[in-house]
């Protein structure tokens, strides 16, 4: 699917949403199709999520395979994922980072990690009595 030439570049996330809304598939098959295509098993619905809701910006190598999975020419792609590193969708939702609202988020914790509820990384004890 080509998507329609515009004046502004799009966001990536809703144009892989779109993409991928096109060919009729959820973000489990588009994961699955992912990872059959780069042979790498990782890859969840959780992270194509996180692509579509601009929660983070997937690398070269992943818009290579976007490309060549949806069908979408890779410069499209690449434009996309640029013009939204430039709207700093992804840079309010760093740990450490206050965000749009002046909150910070909920992050993993652990070493060199914030805004969690846990110190020192690990899980809370739990008592059952």
């Amino acid at each position: 699917m080509t998507p329609p030439a515009s004046s502004c570049p799009t966001q990536l996330g809703p144009l892989l949403a779109r993409c991928r809304l096109a060919r009729g598939w959820s973000q489990r098959r588009t994961a699955a199709e992912l990872c059959t295509a780069a042979g790498v098993p990782t890859l969840s619905r959780h992270e194509v999520s996180r692509w579509e809701r601009g929660r983070r910006v997937p690398g070269g190598f992943w818009l290579g395979w976007l490309a060549a999975v949806l069908g979408v020419p890779l410069v499209v792609l690449a434009e996309a994922a640029a013009a939204t590193r430039r709207a700093g969708a992804t840079g309010a939702t760093r740990p450490g980072r206050a965000t749009a609202a002046g909150t910070r988020p909920a992050g993993r914790t652990g070493p060199g990690r914030t805004g969690g509820t846990t110190r020192g990384g690990g899980a809370r004890a739990t008592v059952t009595r």
